[in-house]
């Protein structure tokens, strides 16, 4: 069964899997650059199985005006299983009434682009990436 819950560098191990297997090769240079990024993020939430962080979504902001969701990332073993559209509602929920909710992706991402309209989302295209907005 899977749960979710807050975490933070205690797994950064695990996150650094994470995101090698999925190719985000820019979050591997510099671990310490890591360890404070997820220091100072506004909230993390895991996905887990048993014990295991299976995905997990990071945002960055100030938690009131503005909420970034820096990260949505699953397992490649664990995809299609609608953990990450868990990860995403859980958070659209816990920032609801937050005046601008942010994410930002690659224009040639069909599934995240589809994913994040899904959502009522609304874009704002600048060369190779996009970014929706509530």
């Amino acid at each position: 069964m899977i749960s979710y819950k807050e975490f933070s560098t205690e797994l950064i191990e695990r996150v650094k899997e994470i995101y090698a297997e999925e190719g985000w090769k820019s979050y591997l240079d510099n671990d310490r650059k890591l360890v404070r990024a997820f220091q100072n993020s506004l909230y993390i939430l895991g996905a887990f199985e048993e014990e295991n962080l299976i995905g997990f979504i990071r945002c960055v902001g100030d938690g009131e005006h503005i909420v970034i969701v820096q990260d949505l990332i699953v397992d490649r073993c664990y995809q299609k299983q609608g953990i990450g559209s868990m990860l995403f509602k859980m958070i659209w929920n816990k920032y609801k009434d937050v005046r601008m909710f942010q994410v930002v992706t690659d224009l040639a991402d069909e599934v995240d682009n589809h994913f994040y309209q899904s959502f009522g989302m609304k874009p704002l295209v600048e060369g190779h990436m996009i970014a929706y907005f509530r």
